[in-house]
């Protein structure tokens, strides 16, 4: 606010870095195997029976990233590119925005694939 004349695209523009930052934080804290999980019957499991379980908790991380993040997000971005949607202030296509959710996805796809080979070769034991 300056001089009785305030930016209005300010706050669109945190709204978005806030987005953007959050997503790719989620990308960031699966890569290293610091996400939220409830551990408390996983740490009752014998040693093989945590590295099958691990093994599906990836393969369920990885459906999600594909279909919620990758599918849902591509159609997102495709829509609104197609309708041509702005955002209120900055007039940038929201399909841009939308974008980090696809690409965030693939991210997290990766490195799921990549902790499951470390599980099954007993890289990652926990």
């Amino acid at each position: 606010y300056i001089l009785n004349w305030s930016f209005s695209w300010t706050e669109e523009l945190a709204r978005f870095s806030l987005i953007w930052l959050s997503i790719l934080g989620a990308a960031y804290l699966n890569a290293k195997r610091e996400h939220l999980s409830m551990d408390f019957l996983y740490r009752k499991f014998n040693p093989s029976t945590k590295k099958k379980v691990s093994i599906f908790i990836e393969a369920c991380i990885f459906v999600f990233a594909l279909v919620v993040m990758v599918i849902g997000g591509i159609n997102l971005v495709y829509t609104t590119l197609h309708l041509e949607q702005l955002s209120g202030t900055l007039r940038i296509p929201l399909g841009y925005i939308y974008s980090i959710l696809p690409l965030s996805g693939l991210l997290i796809m990766s490195f799921s694939i990549y902790h499951t080979i470390k599980i099954k070769t007993n890289e990652i034991t926990e």
